[in-house]
């Protein structure tokens, strides 16, 4: 085969000059984001833990893009595109819970080597981890406290502490749909944490001892998908602290092992497990 023939059957090459940034760097941005780790021992160990951290900041933003999402399609009865942002935020918790594994098996030796590096810094001080909790219906006014440095963080903080959760959404929904949720839970204080409902419960019992491909039943299953990964969330995290500092002072000065042990134990969106005991 002649030299002419081979060079008119190799595929062209991609396009390599560019006037300015690439089309690719100009979308991802990907020179800021892998010159945003600035780490502060001598550590090799201590890049991980930082890249580990940032990338979980970002799943923390595009899970409560999801719910934010589903949150205001449930406000305009739109059942399918909430459900449908809602199995999509359980691929990226199926993710942002593997960001675990990077630091899973820390000894305490390995992490404090960089410990203290952090300082008083603390995963509890994630502003976008608050969002996703006030989404949750976990609220607390005194969480906006360590964002007060910070205006905008913190505006956005207290705008999304008096906005209904996604599960008050979900619950205005179905008192739309003719089921019986209590006045005292359709207008209760937003900004408060949720308080698990009998009444709730029962309208849960019956949405799973009908038709299992009811529209409302899906939701609840979506929701518990979320709530499961959730937890699964709040677990691993315990079990990688208590491995890599046992029962000591978290950083910030949060109980460590001892808070995380009480997180864990909490069940989001509450009705939706204590109901399946009544189908």
């Amino acid at each position: 085969m002649s030299q002419q023939a081979q060079e008119t059957q190799e595929p062209e090459a991609p396009h390599l000059d560019f006037q300015g940034t690439t089309p690719y760097e100009d979308y991802v941005q990907a020179d800021v984001l892998t010159h945003l780790q600035h780490t502060r021992s001598d550590d090799p160990g201590e890049m991980v833990f930082l890249v580990t951290t940032q990338v979980m900041e970002l799943w923390f933003t595009v899970i409560v893009h999801e719910w934010e999402t589903a949150a205001r399609a449930l406000r305009e009865d739109r059942v399918p595109v909430a459900i449908d942002a809602l199995k999509r935020s359980v691929r990226e918790l199926e993710a942002l819970n593997a960001s675990w594994r990077p630091l899973g098996q820390l000894t305490p030796a390995q992490f404090n080597s960089y410990r203290a590096a952090l300082g008083e810094g603390s995963g509890f001080q994630s502003a976008m981890y608050r969002r996703m909790e006030f989404l949750l219906g976990e609220k607390s006014a005194s969480m906006l406290v360590p964002h007060r440095g910070a205006p905008r963080v913190h505006a956005e903080l207290e705008k999304a502490l008096h906005e209904p959760s996604l599960y008050d959404e979900v619950l205005r929904l179905l008192d739309r749909r003719g089921h019986t949720v209590p006045e005292a839970v359709l207008t209760r204080d937003v900004s408060l944490r949720y308080e698990p409902s009998e009444q709730v419960e029962e309208v849960w019992t019956a949405l799973y001892s009908g038709d299992s491909g009811d529209e409302l039943a899906r939701l609840g299953e979506a929701l518990t998908d979320v709530a499961e990964l959730v937890w699964r969330w709040r677990n691993d995290h315990l079990v990688a602290t208590r491995r890599a500092m046992g029962a000591k002072t978290g950083t910030g000065g949060s109980a460590g092992v001892a808070w995380l042990e009480k997180r864990a134990q909490k069940n989001v969106f509450p009705e939706l497990w204590t109901a399946r005991s009544h189908v």
